[in-house]
């Protein structure tokens, strides 16, 4: 990679398209220098599994050539982005990181990709992930695990570890994830990156291979809280084929990030998410971001949200009985991969040696969870009861968002655990997303941002702010100011410090 490639690769996204915009590089020149880093990083890190070079220059000369016309350019243009394997796109293998749907290709882009398109990002590929969505750690994909920038031994977070080690390696400055339970924030938390969880609805799930409908949302992935606000706006607002999408527009998500000020500020500090089982290194990040904020002109308090304890149950009877239903599609008999087609047995033996042969543990351990849970006899005992205690958690938020403007925890007990850790302990595994889980049941927006290294590791420690519906802005805020006092105590942002690549 030539010196400009370099420096090119480290600018974020906003530097990047007011660079184009002045006409001080090109959008080719932009995204030659990404895939060449794709070429020259991903063997070890493993963010991608399709890497569409040719169609990426074609949109990055296509925004070259509008803006030698004349015309105007969005605020991403010519943006280099990566995109979630989960999410359909025209043309381009969809796997979801599953065997089942090996060699499907796409017939229609999502309306997040029709977004993007109409704003002049340019998409270098898809990203590697758990299977459907399924993990915490990025080592269920069928096509291996990703790791982490900043040890290759360890685990990038799950399920969008692809998403978030594309933009920690400097593949990407902006990608797309998606947060059933944590899938955007966990990675975003232990790669040292930012990312959001918009409101449920807030943006358009048409286009995205369901998990669990009831809870799954696409959300930007980013290096800067300025940048995952710019790609949030892009990608947010009504769309009427989501029957679930909220008809109002994406709040001013941008100028708050812009505002950057916490002044007068209610911040609660939840109770139950600070615990014991956070590593003291987490915990010593944390508590000196609370002192942070509380310098920069906010009031912090203690907020009880007492059903967030049983949070973590309640999710892993809801989020199985859904997987368990949307992943009934997977057949063999419409698309995808099809085993022993010719055999005796019939439809349902190929049914049943197709999902044998195409899904993976995780999936499979999910799937048996979430029919158990919605058999005769066990419905309300089960599904029904974890549906109640959703609605306390979500009392839970109601009462403290009448006390606090806001909500902060870490985002994740501790950082990156070694790759093969936890991989053969699913509760240890699912114990990850502890903190994340509660704002996907109530369907509240959240972002993560990095708030320095563990001293015990060296490795980064994430704040999760959490807000009400729809006041995704306030998110912004308050990681904008965070993240600006942050760089003043550094003097750098925290992801130029990723160590292994």
């Amino acid at each position: 990679m030539t010196s400009m490639g370099s420096d090119l690769v480290r600018q974020s996204a906003r530097v990047l398209a007011e660079a184009i915009q002045a006409g001080e590089v090109t959008a080719r020149e932009v995204t030659q220098a990404h895939l060449d880093r794709i070429a020259q990083v991903d063997d070890r890190v493993h963010a991608f599994l399709h890497v569409g070079a040719d169609e990426a220059l074609a949109q990055a000369d296509a925004v070259d050539a509008k803006h030698a016309s004349g015309q105007q350019l969005g605020p991403l243009a010519g943006v280099p982005l990566a995109l979630k394997d989960i999410v359909a796109m025209k043309g381009v293998p969809t796997t979801c990181g599953s065997r089942i749907l090996e060699g499907w290709i796409a017939p229609y882009d999502a309306t997040i990709v029709e977004r993007l398109r109409d704003a002049d990002v340019v998409i270098l590929g898809k990203t590697n992930m758990d299977e459907f969505a399924m993990g915490s750690s990025t080592e269920y994909s069928a096509y291996g695990p990703t790791r982490n920038p900043w040890d290759l031994d360890r685990i990038p977070g799950g399920s969008g570890g692809g998403s978030a080690a594309a933009v920690a390696a400097f593949e990407a400055p902006l990608a797309v994830g998606t947060d059933t339970g944590g899938s955007i924030r966990q990675p975003a938390s232990v790669t040292g990156t930012v990312g959001v969880k918009p409101t449920y609805g807030g943006v358009s799930r048409y286009g995205l291979v369901a998990l669990a409908s009831s809870l799954d949302q696409a959300g930007p992935c980013a290096r800067t809280v300025l940048d995952a606000a710019y790609l949030h706006s892009i990608m947010g607002g009504h769309d009427p084929r989501d029957s679930t999408s909220i008809p109002s527009p994406v709040p001013d998500v941008v100028g708050a990030a812009m505002k950057a000020d916490v002044r007068g500020l209610r911040i609660g500090l939840v109770k139950q998410l600070t615990g014991d089982g956070y590593q003291p290194g987490v915990r010593q990040r944390f508590a000196e971001a609370v002192e942070i904020l509380t310098h920069l002109g906010a009031e912090v308090v203690e907020v009880d949200c007492p059903h967030f304890d049983y949070a973590l149950g309640a999710y892993y009877l809801i989020l199985p009985s859904e997987c368990s239903s949307n992943l009934a599609r997977f057949d063999g008999m419409r698309y995808g991969l099809r085993v022993n087609d010719e055999v005796d047995g019939g439809v349902e033996s190929v049914m049943s040696e197709t999902r044998e042969a195409g899904f993976g543990p995780e999936v499979k351990r999910r799937i048996m969870l979430g029919t158990y849970a919605l058999s005769s006899g066990y419905y309300d005992a089960y599904y029904g009861q974890a549906q109640k205690v959703r609605t306390l958690i979500i009392q839970d938020f109601t009462r403290a968002f009448e006390q606090v403007d806001v909500l902060i925890s870490p985002t994740t007990p501790t950082t990156a655990f070694r790759l093969g850790e936890k991989v053969d302990d699913p509760l240890a595994m699912y114990l990850n997303d502890i903190a994340t889980i509660p704002v996907n049941l109530a369907g509240n927006c959240a972002l993560s941002l990095p708030v320095g290294l563990s001293e015990a590791d060296g490795l980064p420690v994430g704040l999760q702010v959490m807000a009400p519906p729809m006041a995704d802005d306030r998110l912004y805020l308050v990681g904008a100011a965070l993240e600006g006092a942050l760089f003043d105590r550094w003097g750098h942002l925290l992801i130029e410090e990723a160590p292994a690549l």
